[in-house]
């Protein structure tokens, strides 16, 4: 292996670390963390935003004042519910109240009211917290779904920087990229939505679920890079497309327009 393999795998190493952590903590799924000021204090909290369908979600939030009173305010998302509340419970410094658990995909929004005296706010004080239910997922099925997205988006990158090598071979590398994302975002990312939602396959024409979209849009580009390499005299620039289109895809945080339970089904 030549220092110049060695350093576009290092490279394509760093990409893919950097592209995964801000999916990571960018998405809506992703725990909210912030604070607000009550009375001249500074509250922190730090509220989950999936939830396992197979138990109620907690909330909570650390006061050290049992002179400040919680309530919990939510409803089902994207309905005129009427906000049913809970009142919080005070232990050991933390508010706590919980969310019922939802069916697969359901979702909740909330809030919490603090109050003290004649004062109260809420947290967070500009928003609510959209909050979204999933069944569990068998651990080996998402671990090898993770492994073998992370393990695309290497390979993809590495691929694309073939181009900048004087005698560059992308064929075997194409190959690779397609196999794990066929592997990985096809079989096994329609496992673990089957799991979780309770659907195989909930983008187009089904639905519009981005991420089963994005990943279908992934396959597509390298599917046309790799046919690329067999028609085209320049596969290199079908190929560097390909790794960016990836690289955009993994951009998007995950999550978004992700299954979505109608609540007018349940009515």
């Amino acid at each position: 292996m030549t220092k110049t393999t060695i350093f576009f795998w290092i490279i394509a190493f760093i990409i893919t670390i950097a592209s995964a952590y801000y999916q990571r903590v960018t998405g809506p799924t992703y725990p909210l963390k912030g604070s607000v000021v009550f009375n001249g204090r500074e509250y922190q909290y730090n509220f989950d935003r999936s939830n396992s369908t197979n138990e109620n979600c907690p909330v909570k939030i650390y006061t050290g004042d049992a002179d400040i009173k919680g309530t919990l305010v939510w409803k089902r998302y994207k309905t005129k519910d009427d906000w049913t509340k809970a009142e919080m419970v005070y232990d050991n410094g933390v508010l706590t109240a919980e969310l019922p658990k939802q069916p697969p995909a359901g979702k909740l929004v909330f809030k919490v009211r603090l109050n003290k005296d004649q004062s109260e706010i809420y947290a967070p004080s500009d928003k609510e917290v959209v909050i979204r239910f999933k069944g569990d997922v068998p651990a080996p099925i998402m671990i090898l779904h993770i492994i073998l997205m992370f393990a695309a988006m290497l390979v993809s990158t590495r691929a694309g920087l073939e181009i900048f090598r004087k005698e560059p071979q992308y064929k075997k590398l194409a190959f690779w990229t397609l196999g794990l994302l066929i592997f990985g975002g096809m079989i096994f990312g329609m496992l673990v939505q089957k799991y979780a939602f309770g659907e195989y396959w909930t983008g187009v024409p089904f639905g519009i679920d981005l991420t089963d979209n994005k990943t279908l849009i992934a396959l597509i580009g390298w599917i046309v890079a790799t046919v690329a390499i067999f028609r085209s005299k320049k596969p290199g620039y079908w190929i560097f497309g390909a790794a960016i289109l990836l690289l955009i895809v993994f951009l998007i945080p995950h999550s978004i327009f992700g299954s979505e339970l109608d609540p007018a089904k349940l009515n």
